[in-house]
């Protein structure tokens, strides 16, 4: 599968974590239910019960900003208190070959050994 548009792989599904039930739970909202009410209050968004029951119960494959900047407004938090990286998830590169033929796609796996960048 490839990203909309570019050509490119889609990243591995594992290498984000949606935490959007951990962190409704934190703020003491523990159904769908709950998190529809504060959506439409405190952000202004309605979302379909099941469109929240979606997003509350399974990993989803892409979120909008508008409905993540929803979501952190309803349950006051930042985005990455509903989304966690993975370091050890592999990346994807596609490398372009010389002769013009496909490309190559590589699997990149995260290391620790790189130095930061200047300041």
């Amino acid at each position: 599968m490839t990203s909309a548009g570019t050509g490119l792989p889609d990243p591995p599904s594992d290498a984000v974590e949606w935490r959007l039930r951990m962190a409704a739970a934190e703020r003491g909202v523990w159904t769908g239910t709950q998190l529809r009410r504060l959506l439409a209050e405190r952000a202004g968004l309605v979302l379909s019960a099941a469109s929240v029951s979606a997003l509350f119960t399974k990993q989803p494959a892409q979120v909008k900003l508008s409905t993540l900047a929803a979501l952190c407004t309803a349950l006051d938090c930042a985005p990455g208190d509903l989304l966690a990286l993975n370091p050890t998830a592999s990346a994807v590169a596609v490398v372009p070959r010389e002769n013009g033929g496909r490309p190559a796609v590589t699997v990149l796996t995260a290391t620790r050994t790189r130095s930061l960048p200047p300041l």
